[in-house]
């Protein structure tokens, strides 16, 4: 996504004219836009302030907007605002920013800024009530034992102590301290209310000594975040280059000039280890942003970033949304992760949309990554982004040995999935008393259960999907609606007890099968269905660490970012999964996620290892990774998308029709292929079903819309989207530049 400063659709800089007695106020629902209401006598708002409004029989929040109401409405018709003190306001950032994103994935105004503020987030937070306690009138000296001097010396900083710190620092009975207070020699005062965030110190002595290449690099970023001017810069380089390190310097720098930050994680509540790198830098945490939190702390964390009190806050995508009045810096780490694109409500993409409030805000946005994104990467070649790249290993490691496992020649024992070189690998690494991994991207015990005597395949009632089998919990589920149902005794089909069969491994199969093959190692399963969270990625990551763990089975979560410097041995399980089916991106991203899992083997002490279990292993992604050249592999890439218009050299956008009645979503579907535009530069393919053409109980159909790089998709869909009238039961999603195509 090219975001120029030149886009078409770029916000107002310029705030409308007042219209007296009367403002435009954005609600934080579908509407197509601001209502207008009627300001009080003597009232005084400003766009950016939150006000509650009356809405059909109701009262709800809403932010005074830019737009101007409509002069010609008798002001007499108009219902009055109130006024809400003490909440904070919406920057013109922020709100030019919201009516960006509403206009460029063609939702609403207030479904954008519902992303930003509700009311619990605006709810008042509780107050902590309570007493300190100061030095009063002076006793006389014959009154001052030595248990009241001791009290008097605790306060002669002057800093007030409740009752409770105060008895415990001077070490005396709770009696004196009353007695004190009853005479007048002690007065109270009220305690001031914490901080929320404790400022993270970016001179702490815990930054780590950077090599001249960070450095350099480092030295770039913190002078882009001097200037507080826009500016988009690629940190690339190999897995354990340091490129964490080296962006915190750029943190440091805007902690400096007193501007906030915010760093975009794909899974923050899975990043233990990185906060936990954050503070030794820091000397304290991070404000933490997403979804695991709970509503109180959602709420203080809110009310801390609008205030300007988080000086930094790491979050995931929904981050990028959050009220920031001195924003100075973004970081999107693993900007080429899916994880980022937000598939359900407002559709859109946090690292495009993170360098268009980058923009907005006039900061800039490093976007970091191991093995980029083909977009990144063009926008970097054709010079709109800077780039920065680190060549080398911290601390002199080399890079792991990365091998292909052609499972033609060296095919695993009949029902097993491991492979004799992989097996004897392993061996060797445990023998030596380092850590392994078998890594495999399917969670459960078996992605499909069949009847052996009928055939019958365990479907989803409400998707286009096999059930997975999670033998532990004795459970057939369905990994798009959540859908479970307990593993039957006979098949539903036949009736025929014992006929049911596995087919195919997940991490639990391939638990079960290490469990036979290294009885006496130590193991740990890593997936998100198996780790609980945030805690238990902490707890997961310190058993590693602590060497309490011999073997890690791992879904894709343990490949993001994870430091683990007694891990020298990695085996994908099935190097070829990711590459099946149509997918534009297979290869990249198989190739991303590939080589992400690959860097977590080895460091300086210890040389690792990467074992490839492939059908193909002359593929160019196994190629690619075995060989080390990534860029060869991304070039070929780009010259295959570039002749047909596809991204980076094309835009995409996709109409997905959803309905419960089949025959509807199709007569939807047919209309808007008969509506779909015609002219140069412009190709829509479909309707077709969608690959999960069933979904919660909804039958999909999908068009996509491929158009030159110079066109813009917005007006055509607009248009398009005029021309037929959807009915009540079907709906419509749009989404523009698309990552999946499910």
């Amino acid at each position: 996504m090219d975001q120029r400063s030149d886009h078409p659709e770029a916000a107002r800089e310029a705030e409308p004219p007042p219209v007296a007695g009367r403002v435009s106020v954005l609600l934080p629902v579908p509407l197509a836009g601001p209502l207008d209401y009627r300001v009080p006598p003597e009232a005084i708002v400003t766009a950016g302030d939150v006000v509650m409004v009356p809405l059909h029989g109701r009262t709800m929040h809403g932010v005074v907007w830019d737009a101007a109401p409509d002069p010609d409405l008798p002001l007499a018709r108009l219902k009055p605002l109130m006024l809400v003190p003490g909440l904070p306001r919406l920057e013109a950032p922020l709100r030019r920013f919201i009516d960006w994103v509403a206009a460029y994935t063609l939702s609403a105004p207030g479904e954008v800024l519902a992303m930003t503020i509700r009311a619990p987030l605006l709810a008042a937070l509780p107050q902590r009530s309570g007493l300190g306690w100061l030095p009063g009138e002076a006793p006389p000296d014959a009154a001052l034992t030595p248990a009241r001097r001791r009290l008097l010396d605790v306060l002669a900083d002057g800093q007030p102590r409740a009752l409770p710190d105060l008895i415990r620092e001077a070490g005396i009975g709770q009696g004196v301290a009353r007695a004190m207070a009853d005479r007048g020699w002690l007065r109270p005062v009220a305690l001031a209310q914490p901080a929320a965030f404790d400022r993270p110190d970016p001179d702490h002595p815990g930054a780590a000594t950077l090599s001249a290449q960070q450095a350099e690099a480092a030295g770039t970023l913190a002078s882009n975040v001097r200037t507080e001017a826009f500016s988009v810069t690629l940190l690339d380089g190999v897995t354990g280059s340091g490129k964490t390190e080296t962006y915190l310097e750029a943190v440091a720098e805007a902690i400096r000039l007193g501007r906030q930050s915010l760093i975009l994680l794909p899974e923050i509540a899975l990043s233990a280890q990185w906060l936990e790198r954050f503070a030794r830098r820091f000397g304290v945490p991070p404000a933490v942003w997403h979804s695991d939190l709970t509503p109180a702390t959602r709420r203080r964390t809110w009310r801390a970033v609008a205030g300007g009190h988080a000086e930094v806050v790491v979050g995931a995508r929904s981050a990028l949304f959050l009220p920031f009045p001195r924003l100075g810096l973004i970081v999107v780490d693993e900007e080429h992760e899916s994880a980022f694109k937000q598939e359900e409500g407002v559709i859109y993409h946090a690292r495009d949309m993170a360098v268009v409030r980058a923009r907005l805000e006039h900061a800039p946005v490093v976007l970091v990554s191991a093995t980029p994104s083909l977009e990144t990467m063009t926008n970097a070649d054709q010079g709109r982004y800077g780039r920065l790249t680190l060549t080398s290993r911290h601390a002199g490691a080399a890079l792991p040995k990365v091998e292909a496992v052609d499972l033609r020649a060296h095919a695993p024992e009949r029902g097993r999935f491991l492979s004799p070189p992989l097996i004897d690998a392993i061996n060797e690494t445990l023998e030596r008393g380092e850590q392994a991994m078998l890594f495999l991207n399917r969670r459960g015990y078996a992605p499909l259960t069949l009847c052996r005597h009928c055939g019958h395949r365990f479907a989803c009632s409400a998707c286009t999907a096999w059930l997975v089998e999670h033998r532990q919990r004795r459970l057939l589920q369905c990994h798009h609606c959540g859908h479970a149902e307990p593993v039957p005794k006979a098949c539903p089909a036949c009736d025929a007890e014992d006929s049911l069969t596995a087919v195919g491994p997940g991490v639990e199969r391939i638990t079960e099968e290490a469990t036979l093959l290294f009885p006496d190692a130590r193991r740990l399963v890593m997936a998100s269905d198996t780790i609980g969270g945030p805690e238990g990625a902490a707890r997961a990551a310190q058993q590693i660490t602590d060497r309490a763990v011999d073997l890690i089975i791992g879904t894709q979560i343990v490949a993001k970012g994870w430091h683990f410097p007694h891990l020298t041995l990695v085996g994908v399980v099935d190097a070829d999964l990711g590459l099946a089916g149509g997918d534009l991106r297979a290869g990249e991203r198989t190739l991303q996620l590939l080589h992400q899992v690959a860097g977590r083997a080895g460091r300086a002490e210890a040389p690792g290892r990467v074992l490839l279990q492939s059908f193909s292993p002359e593929h160019p992604v196994m190629q690619a990774l075995v060989g080390g050249d990534i860029a060869a592999f991304m070039a070929a890439e780009a010259e295959g998308r570039r002749p047909g218009h596809w991204p980076p050299f094309g835009r995409l956008a996709a109409l997905v029709i959803a309905g419960e009645d089949m025959a509807e979503t199709d007569r939807v579907a047919t209309a808007f292929g008969r509506a779909a535009p015609h002219m140069a530069g412009v190709e829509v393919l479909g309707p077709a079903p969608a690959p999960l053409a069933m979904l919660r109980g909804r039958h999909r159909r999908r068009l996509l819309l491929k158009t030159r790089r110079d066109i813009m998709v917005q007006p055509i869909l607009r248009d398009w989207l005029a021309q037929v009238v959807v009915p009540r039961g079907v709906r419509v999603d749009v989404d523009v530049d698309p990552v999946s195509f499910m």
